[in-house]
């Protein structure tokens, strides 16, 4: 009797729970985007002042331990600060005329005047052999070197408003060249920022093919783009590292493509749930326990692939390590939040006019990915063998690849006057076009020193500049053209004769050293990082998979699909484009987000085939997981080559290849390697695949079973 009447009342206590339990599930959605929205207009502010963090001077470019890194470091030491030149190149095709003398030599005072220091005697007016061009330069004073975009523009109008029709006149060395890539950089991240959005909304739009369900996706990674340049910015007040215009662009392509790839994994996975479950809160947590441990495991290795660039020595690269890995955090964040939330407030009629109706059929077995999981079921050896042989074929086009794009061959549309100018000299001065090289050394050994440099073969004059009392400034200028052959082997040998003279109390730097110490870096920086992407990647594959072969394939594959695509790029870049080559870091920031990016689409992937192989067996598994995942991961891929094909609307020959690079690479695991060769080696390798997890045992047993 006690039991018959206590039971009513433990009815209502569970009814009571249940109801408080709807009722916390019902409020998180609200909760999470409230925080979401005070956290957004907090951030805002400081997401605003990473421009004023950005730099982009030489020495936040180059590696640290160089020579001319060095260099720069000791010119800001000596008076006037860090050093600066303007060279001025007034042309007439058919002949200098008297009155053009006259402009040029009031030009030269002019400029002398505003921005020379007052320590340098002004240089002399030369002419031409072919008496078709004058020139001469300004050696700046610190204020104009500190602000070289305001005081190239200012020469530039202070020139033109003296100049006689028909003499063309040309503002360049490398302040000029400094400031006109300085205002490409400037205009990258508004540019980049609207071309990316624009781009996604599109895919989106054709991905979904609902009026409303593309915004979700696009307003979240607006978020998180949002807040992982404040995240960045916070990192540089409590971090020192730096942030350059190369990073920040890179940092948006990150989080614009690596967020929707998030979202469209989310949203098929939890339009599968909405056809199992009533409640689309309900929908949301099936599909967060299903799809966010891939989505954390590919999180986890694009940012562990970031985080290896710390351990390179060119600062540009080594910067981009913390940068990237804070905003594909911030995407992870975001996108597993804030996204969901939106998603569960909207219900099923964000997906309208297609709604999942709870009790209908997920058809996918009839779908073209499971017939293709079929064709490469039957010819699993010509599924993997055929399309590896297309790709180490495209990768011989990596033969003979140039990576030294010289300095006057970065801008990729136009060709600003501080580029035209330099190309003039070099023709019109055949023995004059050798860019200025500046040799430090202590003042009690700059005589010795100035011997040394003066007796090197390729240096056509030396002489004594500014001094302190740790250095003493020689300004040598070589024979031969900047960034030449000669000139390389010039300061290779400069180099090696003041060392001789007075130790690493010497030193070697100038635009010229620069490119070089930058070339040779970026070759020992990827013979260090690259393996260590590779390591880093195989172990997290390996926790994720638990096991060892399956791991080893898939780094494999990317590891193929990266060459081909560098092969096939190379190509498109000399052949197609024109370029003068691959810029000297493309090959290793291509490396490390094609590898990353690509092992993502196979986590994705072969998660699902882990999945489906626990009840199915290998084989089955496989055609399943492709069936399952091949269309929304075919979209991910198409919308993150997309987004960073946009790169390639940038007019910087660097940005434009790793855009490409990246872009092709993808397409190429998107649709051939993940879509064919993983899983025709699935197949082929069969339970090996798993080798030696639980999975691999168990298929075994259930074999000898059979037997």
């Amino acid at each position: 009797m006690t039991s018959q009447l206590r039971a009513p009342d433990q009815n209502g206590a569970n009814s009571r729970t249940t109801k408080k339990r709807t009722g916390a599930k019902t409020l998180l959605p609200w909760l999470m985007v409230a925080v979401w929205v005070g956290l957004v207009v907090g951030g805002y502010s400081l997401a605003g002042k990473l421009d004023s963090v950005t730099r982009d001077g030489q020495v936040d470019y180059l590696p640290a331990s160089a020579q001319s890194t060095q260099v720069l470091l000791a010119e800001a030491g000596l008076p006037g600060g860090e050093n600066g030149l303007l060279v001025v190149v007034s042309e007439r095709p058919d002949g200098i005329q008297p009155g053009d003398r006259d402009a040029v030599a009031r030009g030269h005072a002019a400029v002398a005047e505003r921005f020379g220091t007052a320590a340098d005697a002004p240089s002399e007016i030369v002419e031409s052999k072919d008496g078709t061009t004058l020139m001469y330069s300004v050696s700046l004073d610190g204020d104009a070197v500190a602000e070289e975009a305001g005081a190239t523009a200012d020469a530039r109008r202070l020139l033109d408003d003296d100049q006689p029709d028909g003499l063309d006149v040309y503002v360049t060395g490398p302040t000029a060249l400094g400031a006109d890539m300085d205002e490409v950089f400037d205009a990258v991240d508004a540019t980049l920022m609207l071309a990316t959005a624009v781009v996604v909304a599109i895919l989106l739009i054709l991905t979904y093919r609902s009026p409303l369900l593309w915004l979700v996706p696009l307003v979240s990674v607006g978020v998180a783009a949002i807040t992982s340049m404040g995240v960045v910015y916070a990192l540089t007040q409590a971090f020192d590292f730096t942030i350059t215009s190369m990073s920040s662009a890179l940092l948006i392509v990150l989080v614009f493509g690596a967020g929707t790839d998030y979202a469209l994994l989310l949203v098929a996975r939890y339009r599968e749930e909405l056809h199992r479950h009533e409640r689309p809160i309900d929908a949301m947590l099936a599909a967060l326990r299903g799809a966010g441990p891939a989505i954390l495991a590919s999180a986890a290795t694009v940012v562990a692939g970031l985080l290896c660039l710390l351990a390179a020595d060119l600062n540009s690269i080594s910067s981009l390590g913390p940068v990237g890995a804070a905003g594909i955090g911030a995407a992870l964040v975001v996108m597993l939040t804030f996204f969901p939330a939106l998603l569960v407030l909207l219900g099923r009629r964000v997906f309208w006019p297609f709604v999942p109706r709870v009790g209908t059929e997920v058809r996918t077995s009839a779908s073209r990915w499971a017939r293709l999981g079929e064709v490469v079921a039957r010819h699993r050896v010509v599924g993997w063998v055929a399309p590896l042989m297309i790709l180490g074929g495209l990768a011989l086009g990596t033969v003979g690849v140039n990576s030294a794009l010289p300095q006057l061959d970065q801008f990729a549309r136009s060709t600003p006057d501080s580029v035209t100018g330099a190309k003039l000299i070099d023709a019109r001065y055949p023995d004059q076009g050798g860019q200025p090289l500046t040799v430090m050394s202590r003042p009690d050994q700059s005589r010795e020193v100035l011997a040394a440099v003066e007796s090197t073969s390729g240096v056509a004059s030396a002489e004594l500049g500014r001094a302190s009392d740790k250095w003493v400034e020689i300004s040598a200028i070589p024979v031969s053209s900047p960034e030449s052959a000669g000139e390389t082997a010039t300061i290779k040998q400069l180099r090696t004769n003041v060392r001789e003279v007075a130790g690493d109390a010497a030193l070697v730097g100038g635009p010229s050293a620069e490119k070089l110490d930058e070339a040779e870096t970026n070759k020992s920086d990827r013979n260090l990082v690259m393996p260590l992407i590779l390591l880093v990647v195989l172990a997290i594959l390996g926790l994720l998979l638990r096991a060892i072969v399956a791991p080893l394939v898939l780094v494999a594959t990317v590891v193929v699909s990266y060459f081909g695509a560098l092969g096939l790029c190379n190509l498109i870049f000399d052949h197609v484009l024109g370029f003068a080559g691959m810029e000297s870091s493309v090959p290793l920031l291509g490396f490390l987000f094609l590898v990353a990016l690509g092992v993502d689409y196979n986590i994705f992937l072969m998660t699902r085939v882990r999945e489906e192989a626990v009840e199915h067996g290998t084989v089955e598994g496989t055609k399943r997981g492709l069936a399952t995942t091949g269309g929304v991961i075919t979209s991910a891929g198409i919308v993150l080559a997309a987004t960073f094909a946009v790169l390639a609307s940038l007019p910087l020959v660097m940005l434009v290849e790793i855009g490409l690079l990246v872009a092709v690479g993808v397409l190429i695991d998107t649709l051939l390697v993940r879509s064919i060769v993983v899983p025709a080696l699935t197949m082929s390798l069969g339970s090996r695949i798993w080798w030696p997890s639980k999975l691999w045992r168990a298929e075994q047993d259930r074999v000898d079973d059979r037997v």
